[in-house]
């Protein structure tokens, strides 16, 4: 049988969680369950397998989000893509300006403090006041699937990040080939055959994003609606996201509108799903709004303090671009959303998103 957990939404002793075999919180009966994917993974058991893939669907039905463990990636790996990480954003600001993200299609290369503002508007005026009001503190490097002919990858010189292509390369693999085992513990779930959705992601038409949130003042936290990183849903299907110690992701309770902390647990990725694969499944898996917060902060003075620099590394997982998305079979009989192309939501996602 799948082995099931549900997260707390406050700091726990990870040993005491453990030893209890449960750490459990719900907000108005919102939960982001843990759950053990070596039981889809590991197994021939088609029973053991539906067990697990009824978990997680379950879950993206209620509250949108799971943390996943025995999830196959290894630590050593994960450890080193975040130094890689580390190396890059400590590179000098010319050295990374020199890679900027230029085109929404591409979505490749370095995006500064504030030039992005996530938000669910899809106005340009209203985000270009967003932005200019109260900018996300974060810095990004993005990163897609390396053989395009037309959009390029922006990599540093070799000299500059030793490794750090290879590096990211081989987890930009890694996360893929985790997101297709989700993807079909998901098909499993909806009763539509474990390998459905193979052939509609095949071609890894991925975004994995470096973020780094550099130390910040309070001070310049305090404007309305300032966050690291303001409330949104991620676009694709899934999102995987793999977080430092120090905190700061908050998810929606659908339920009561309230934000709460998903507080990072050891040997866990967080997963969530995305707007196109809640649109796949006409509404069925919820995609919850979601924002980043600064973590407590270390008091300067009677009126300032400054909070603590964190590290995430999300994994945008989207179908093929050239996918058509219309609503999936055993997921309602009335369409909610008329079918769409991968490739024109994305991009049109993106285009107001950045300056």
């Amino acid at each position: 049988m799948g082995f099931l957990r549900f997260a707390k939404f406050r700091a726990i002793p990870r040993s005491v969680a453990f030893q209890r075999g449960l750490a459990s919180q719900a907000t108005n009966s919102f939960n982001i369950p843990v759950i053990n994917f070596a039981k889809f993974r590991s197994t021939s058991s088609l029973d053991e397998k539906r067990h697990t893939a009824g978990e997680i669907v379950s879950a993206f039905k209620q509250s949108g989000f799971i943390y996943l463990s025995n999830h196959g990636i290894d630590t050593a790996e994960i450890q080193s893509t975040f130094q890689k990480s580390r190396d890059f954003f400590a590179l000098p600001s010319d050295i990374k300006d020199s890679l900027a993200w230029e085109d929404p299609r591409s979505n490749r290369g370095y995006v500064k403090i504030g030039r992005e503002r996530v938000t669910q508007s899809r106005d340009p005026a209203e985000i270009a006041a967003l932005r200019a009001k109260a900018p996300d503190y974060k810095e990004t490097m993005e990163i897609g699937r390396d053989w395009d002919s037309e959009w390029k990858n922006q990599w540093p010189a070799g000299d500059l990040a030793p490794g750090f292509k290879q590096r990211m390369l081989g987890f930009y693999e890694t996360c893929h080939e985790l997101h297709v085992e989700v993807m079909r513990s998901i098909a499993l779930g909806l009763d539509l055959g474990e390998h459905f959705f193979d052939t509609k992601v095949n071609e890894k038409c991925h975004n994995l994003r470096l973020l780094s949130y550099p130390p910040v003042k309070t001070s310049l936290l305090r404007n309305e609606g300032q966050a690291r990183a303001g409330a949104h849903s991620d676009y694709g299907t899934l999102t995987l996201l793999f977080q430092d110690s120090v905190g700061g992701l908050e998810v929606q309770n659908p339920n009561t509108g309230k934000f709460v902390a998903a507080t990072p647990i050891n040997d866990t990725i967080v997963v969530n799903v995305g707007d196109l694969l809640a649109r796949w499944s006409n509404d069925i898996l919820r995609s919850t709004l979601h924002r980043v917060v600064a973590p407590p902060s270390k008091k300067i003075n009677d009126t300032e303090g400054v909070t603590p620099a964190r590290q995430s590394i999300a994994f945008f997982c989207n179908p093929n671009f050239s996918a058509e998305i219309s609503c999936l079979p055993n997921c309602g009989e009335t369409p909610k959303y008329p079918p769409i192309n991968t490739e024109k939501y994305i991009v049109g996602r993106l285009a107001v998103t950045y300056t």
